[in-house]
């Protein structure tokens, strides 16, 4: 039997094999995970929380025994009697590793948390809210007439206000005889008005005249992150957004690891449910304690996500949307009770809306996006890439709009990078390199100077995110780092020490800053990470191109965080996206959450996607044979097949290849691409 045991952190990606018996804090400190404690291991503090995955996981190839963490010794009961423990949560320092295991690192034992950077984008809001206060004076009740309270009120709006059939569930009948006799018979009630031919219902009840605005939560909920918008009903005015890591990315990082732990693993479906409802409940609390909001005043919700997350977030087992033809248990917008999603406790009647998917792999989110940009109303041709774990691709104008999604996976993120990490202060987010000296210089998140600024200081740099590795991979093809088929040369061949051998390979030195620092580097795995991420996106939008028959679009949009934190320079020369002016390309921030907050604030929006969704086509990239073309011709850096006239405008890209041998390739020169 092995004396060692794999560990695998999430949402790092940081792996490594460790001596049976090690505490899990000891191996993240090893592995260079981010895992805090301030107590010394010694079980007081608790920050060090984490939930260890147990079952089959199958992108990791590895099952993980229910023995695979030592037992819940005597510190780790205590502190569960004394102050408690989230079901399934352990302490790192007490917690010992006895064979291979899979262990997520929450937010809170982070010590570097990530930066949620998908905050509300500034957006004139069309108010016509499905939810509205009503003032309403109801009639005592009387010996001479046995009709109930509920049945009251039902008349008098019916009356004043012209709705009838009102509803209410046990939780707002609960409340109501209590709030009329405060409000002496007259009372606010809060009324949902879908107006998609469901009878009215009654959300919340409110003692004499309600002044004060009702409020919404507007929720994209991503595979990696969940961020949430506490919303004012009466004007559409942002009062708080926060977010968080979706709990489920230690069972999978990318939604087909996911659907995988739910086909191996009996009740791994429920498992990951009930993680991501009870997340929801959790941002909801840090949204109404942010705004200093009443969480009873929030009386709806609208989200948005992917396909997978909307089976998951309802209980639906997504098996079905693992394997062909990907059928969805159901694509309309559905309306629901919020408790019955996880988002409790706000208003006792609080409803839940959730926008109509588009397709098996094409959600809400995508529909979102597309209530926001609305490209059907335009002459223009326009490309919208919504770019996270998974990208979704729209392409259109007034005659037609298509639509992909593509599996870039986790590296855009960060995650899966040799010195990667969620955006998180500390984390290299920009980066340049000089072409003559190759010498970088670099900014983090949490500083607004360069790294060769006197002012960025003696701060404490952690490792690179998303923005910074594709960044990074750009600017060392455009410094001669890289060649065109994406090799890292050697130091002779680059003409800088920065470049080192590892193996049969080399690597870029950013920042070194070993023995008592972190040594960040770009791998030539890190390489190929991103040139399979970008090259599914290129791909996909390639593969919209074709269905509609044509070579160029008129403008691109970057939506979700990326759109707001990469440049079109390094988009381009990466390859992420088709060739066009650089004017051309725009970022619509996170645009999934503005067409959450759009229908949150508007049945009108409600209604005009749900019609949208029925005229976009869905192009199914896995059946396609020309997007497997597409993403061998973009392994290229930028690609191989398409024209690069915009891009050498703005930047020339060297003409250098490198071969094993450790010398240039054909003296130094290749065809130029660019």
């Amino acid at each position: 039997m092995s004396d060692d045991a794999l560990v695998i952190f999430t949402p790092s990606g940081k792996r490594g094999r460790v001596a049976k018996g090690t505490p899990v804090l000891a191996a993240a400190r090893a592995l260079g995970v981010d895992l805090d404690s301030v107590c010394g291991g010694r079980g007081i503090c608790s920050k060090c929380q984490v939930a260890p995955g147990y079952g089959e996981f199958p992108k990791h190839g590895l099952h993980v025994g229910e023995d695979a963490l030592s037992p819940i010794n005597a510190v780790e009961a205590r502190y569960d009697r004394i102050r408690g423990l989230k079901e399934g949560r352990r302490l790192g320092c007490q917690a010992c590793i006895q064979g291979d295991i899979v262990i997520d690192v929450p937010p809170e034992s982070q010590v570097h948390r990530q930066v949620i950077r998908k905050s509300a984008s500034e957006r004139v809001m069309e108010m016509d809210p499905a939810t509205r206060t009503l003032f309403i004076e109801v009639p005592e009740p009387s010996m001479h007439e046995p009709k109930g309270d509920f049945e009251r009120l039902s008349e008098a709006l019916a009356a004043q206000f012209g709705l009838t059939g009102l509803q209410a569930g046990l939780p707002v009948l609960a409340q109501l005889q209590k709030v009329l006799r405060k409000g002496h018979w007259q009372i606010s009630a809060a009324v949902n008005e879908a107006g998609n031919g469901t009878p009215p219902r009654l959300v919340a009840v409110y003692p004499g005249l309600r002044e004060a605005a009702l409020y919404g939560l507007a929720i994209d909920l991503g595979s990696t992150t969940i961020a949430g918008h506490l919303v004012a009903l009466d004007d559409g005015r942002v009062l708080a957004s926060s977010g968080l890591m979706n709990p489920q990315i230690r069972f999978g990082e990318d939604l087909m690891s996911r659907v995988s732990y739910a086909m191996m693993n009996e009740g791994g479906a429920e498992e990951m449910t009930r993680a991501v409802q009870e997340a929801m409940g959790s941002l909801a609390e840090t949204l109404a304690t942010e705004a200093g909001v009443e969480r009873g005043d929030i009386v709806e919700a609208v989200v948005v996500c992917n396909p997978v997350m909307h089976h998951l977030l309802l209980g639906i087992d997504p098996v079905e949307l693992g394997q062909a033809p990907f059928a969805l248990a159901t694509n309309e917008a559905l309306d629901l009770h919020a408790a019955d999603i996880g988002l409790a406790p706000l208003a006792p009647g609080a409803r839940a809306y959730i926008l109509p998917l588009i397709a098996g792999h094409v959600g809400a989110d995508c529909a979102a996006v597309a209530l926001c940009e609305a490209p059907e109303a335009r002459e223009d041709l326009s490309l919208i890439v919504d770019v996270g774990t998974n990208a979704e691709i729209l392409l259109g104008n007034k005659e037609r709009v298509l639509a992909c999604s593509s599996p870039t996976g986790p590296a855009f993120e960060g995650a899966q990078i040799s010195s990667g990490q969620r955006a998180a202060p500390g984390a290299i987010e920009r980066i340049e390199i000089d072409p003559a000296t190759k010498e970088p210089r670099f900014r983090i998140i949490g500083n607004d100077f360069w790294s060769d600024d006197p002012a960025f200081g003696t701060p404490t740099i952690t490792g690179i995110c998303g923005s910074g590795i594709i960044e990074a991979v750009a600017e060392m093809r455009i410094a001669g780092i890289l060649d065109p088929s994406g090799l890292i040369g050697s130091a002779e061949q680059v003409g800088t020490a920065r470049c080192c051998a590892t193996g049969r390979t080399h690597e870029y030195v950013i920042h070194d800053a070993s023995p008592d620092g972190p040594r960040i580097t770009v791998t030539q795995g890190d390489i190929r990470a991103i040139q399979l991420a970008k090259s599914a996106l290129y791909a996909g939008a390639r593969l919209l191109m074709d269905e509609m028959g044509v070579d160029k679009v008129d403008r691109v949009v970057l939506a979700g965080a990326f759109g707001a934190h990469i440049s079109p320079k390094h988009a381009m020369v990466l390859g992420m996206i088709p060739d066009v002016p650089l004017e051309a390309v725009t970022s619509a921030g996170n645009a999934a959450g503005t067409g959450a907050r759009m229908a949150l604030c508007s049945r009108k929006s409600r209604r005009a996607i749900e019609a949208q969704v029925q005229r976009i086509v869905k192009i199914e990239t896995a059946i396609e044979p020309r997007f497997q073309e597409h993403f061998v011709a973009a392994n290229a850096i930028p690609h191989a097949t398409a024209p690069f006239e915009e891009l050498a405008k703005v930047v020339t890209l060297p003409d250098v290849g490198f071969n094993a041998g450790g010398a240039p390739e054909g003296g130094g020169r290749r065809r130029r691409r660019g």
